[in-house]
């Protein structure tokens, strides 16, 4: 006598969900990991990234005659204290980093209190002529900044404002790009409801900006904040024409001094160069983090 054994028939739903299971790592609160190429890809450009670094310490540390000679050096010489030194003393360097921060400090705070406001308008009021005012102010970021820099001047020397900071704070109080930049953002990671919730519980047009639209907008705030302390930092054409070296310089203003004279001393304006700008990484590594950390969070709840 055969015995027969009956099986269920598969489940072709479970069956193709095996075969197309994800692997682990893929999987959500997995971990993802690049391949060799990547990672050669991404050691190049690291290396390539920090070589103008590199290079400008190494010429901080020579002095102008070898640097004069070919080959050029590729390592670093032992005259760095004292070009550093030279260069601090002669380009006015302590005012200059005093008067960069100030002015980078107020324009980046300033720009990203009103482009904050001004982007949550644009994003979530409804007024007559709203577009219209956007395509406004995109429109203004497709003017070459050069053009202004003749009216803007005269309008500083009936002011009597040359080499004075607020000739450079004033003019960078605003910034199409932060506006355009905080209503994108806001659009998504905003939600009318959380404003009409507001709204029902009796706040104020300036309580929802300040209990509800800046928590919300803090993860872009702070990257605007950090692009705007940098391009105020490096700003040098506008400075450059207002202010004076031995008056009240900012950075850019002082280095560009460095590099006066017959035969200009390369090692100190490398040197200068090089004082410039570790502010920037000093920044970039305290902050660094909490800025990713706080883009990830937006992008989370967005």
């Amino acid at each position: 006598m055969t015995t027969t054994t009956l099986t269920a028939p598969a489940d072709p739903d479970t069956e193709k969900s095996r075969r197309t299971r994800r692997p682990r790592s893929a999987r959500a609160g997995g971990q993802l990991h690049g391949g060799p190429v990547a990672y050669a890809i991404l050691v190049l450009f690291t290396i390539g990234s920090l070589f103008p670094l590199v290079w400008t310490a190494i010429a901080a540390s020579r002095n102008n005659n070898r640097l004069a000679q070919t080959p050029p050096p590729f390592w670093f010489g032992s005259n760095l204290p004292h070009n550093i030194e030279v260069a601090w003393k002669d380009a006015n360097l302590g005012k200059a980093f005093l008067n960069t921060t100030i002015v980078a400090g107020v324009s980046a705070l300033t720009i990203v209190f009103l482009s904050t406001i001004a982007g949550f308008a644009f994003a979530k009021l409804r007024f007559k002529g709203r577009n219209i005012l956007m395509l406004v102010v995109v429109g203004t970021m497709m003017v070459p900044p050069q053009l202004s820099v003749i009216p803007l001047y005269m309008m500083v020397a009936k002011l009597d404002w040359t080499d004075q900071l607020q000739a450079v704070i004033l003019p960078s109080l605003v910034s199409a790009f932060g506006v355009f930049f905080m209503r994108q953002y806001l659009l998504q990671a905003l939600p009318d409801e959380l404003i009409e919730a507001a709204r029902v519980d009796g706040a104020s047009s300036w309580r929802v900006v300040w209990h509800v639209v800046f928590p919300a907008a803090r993860p872009a705030m702070a990257v605007l904040g950090m692009l705007m302390f940098v391009q105020a930092w490096n700003d040098f054409l506008w400075p450059f024409l207002v202010l004076t070296q031995t008056g009240n310089p900012t950075v850019q203003v002082a280095i560009a001094g460095l590099g006066r004279g017959y035969t200009p001393d390369q090692s100190l304006i490398m040197a200068g160069a090089l004082l410039g700008t570790l502010p920037l990484l000093l920044v970039f590594a305290i902050f660094g983090k909490q800025i990713v950390g706080g883009i990830m969070q937006g992008a989370v709840k967005g």
